[in-house]
């Protein structure tokens, strides 16, 4: 991506999410002032093709319907969320902005898109300085949301006809990206206020909570990411959660210096779907060496994608490439055969026990005789996950990202 010129003025932008469109509403309203652009894409009616814009500036409030040719959040933001921004950028009277997020959508794919998608012959990360990303919970409804297994498409929320993310996915990815969680609504009783606490200081221990009241004097923390998208292979263990069990509440890191067999890893996945509230890792799969997987699982939502390819893999970048906690990382790990080549998830557990997920997990690697076996004989075990693979290694080889 070229640099755009140091000391470029860019116009602050805020990143609004969460479930609740009403709190959304409410936060909006309460930080908008003189010169704030509040943009809001209705996604409601995206299964037809169909997307309602709203633009609010001084004492301009217009609605658009666009028809889009491919009704999808991702060409939402490239055919008209972006080149919005970008002209609403370059107005002079526009001093700030908000986008408001559809409760369907997860602010770091936007965040993504912003830095990585190129509107004319740059990305609108030159045009617009994110502040940032603040995300509503509604007290009385997200501990359900964020362990429970309905679907988007259940709730007549989804994002495209193929959107088959749960409640569950979206609530806690909201969550984990906000530099701040704008909090509304009222616990229905003691323990699940507890709960729910529990879970929050787990998957978001940095994230300051504050009431839509106290949002005006919000100072974010000198470490908030303002957008900063998540490396796949740092850390996963950020913000120091605590580790010991509260409320049920248990947080396991799955470790192993040996690969998956694919077949008994398909098996033991299942694991991760019930009583589990959160799984976020990369795992190396015997049968596909040069490639990480990344396993994400919310409630009855599971998603394996790729995490790109591992610093000892042929296509794997090069050491000055990657980030310097990747570099530490991968230094103190390294194995003179295998490289970087490691299992590391962390795993949050609610009704299922830290030492269930372990041995299910456990069970899924390569034996000792497995392991002497060698890459030759790993390489022709029946791989469930083979599907993804050529898909996958292209995505890869080409340098395209998974947003």
């Amino acid at each position: 991506m070229k640099p755009f010129p140091a000391g470029t003025p860019r116009v602050p932008l805020t990143l609004i999410s969460g479930l609740d469109p009403a709190a959304n509403e409410r936060l909006a309203r309460q930080l908008r002032a003189p010169g704030t652009a509040v943009v809001h894409h209705n996604l409601r009616e995206i299964t037809s093709g169909v997307v309602h814009r709203r633009i609010q500036l001084d004492q301009r409030d217009e609605v658009t319907t666009l028809e889009l040719a491919h009704g999808c959040v991702s060409c939402t933001l490239r055919e008209d969320l972006l080149p919005l921004l970008r002209r609403l950028s370059r107005m002079p009277q526009v001093r700030r902005i908000l986008v408001r997020l559809d409760e369907s959508m997860e602010p770091e794919p936007v965040s993504w898109a912003l830095h990585h998608v190129l509107v004319g012959d740059h990305a609108v990360i030159e045009d617009v300085e994110i502040e940032a990303v603040l995300t509503t919970l509604n007290c009385a409804t997200w501990l359900a949301d964020a362990t429970g297994d309905d679907t988007l498409a259940e709730r007549g929320r989804q994002a495209s006809p193929e959107d088959e993310r749960t409640v569950a996915q979206v609530a806690l990815s909201q969550v984990e990206f906000a530099d701040a969680l704008v909090l509304t609504g009222a616990a229905t009783d003691a323990w699940n206020a507890a709960k729910t606490l529990a879970v929050l200081d787990r998957v978001a221990p940095s994230a300051p909570r504050v009431d839509l009241s106290e949002v005006d004097g919000l100072r974010l923390p000198g470490h908030a990411r303002r957008g900063e998208v998540t490396d796949l292979h740092g850390p996963l263990l950020t913000g120091e959660p605590p580790l010991h069990t509260d409320c049920g509440i248990s947080v396991l890191l799955f470790t192993a210096r040996r690969p998956f067999h694919p077949e008994r890893l398909h098996e033991a996945i299942d694991v991760l779907l019930d009583g589990v509230v959160r799984t976020r890792g990369r795992a190396w799969v015997a049968t596909q060496p040069d490639l990480a997987l990344w396993i994400e699982s919310a409630g009855g939502g599971l998603g394996v994608g790729h995490a790109g390819p591992w610093l000892d893999s042929p296509a794997g970048p090069g050491w000055d490439e990657v980030s310097a906690e990747r570099r530490t990382l991968a230094s103190l790990r390294w194995d003179p055969v295998f490289g970087d080549r490691a299992q590391e998830m962390v795993v949050v557990t609610d009704r299922a026990t830290p030492e269930e997920v372990e041995s299910a997990l456990r069970g899924a690697l390569l034996t000792d005789q497995e392991l002497a076996a060698g890459q030759a004989t790993w390489a022709g075990y029946p791989d469930p996950f083979a599907e993804w693979h050529e898909e996958l290694e292209e995505e890869v080889t080409t340098g395209k990202e998974n947003p």
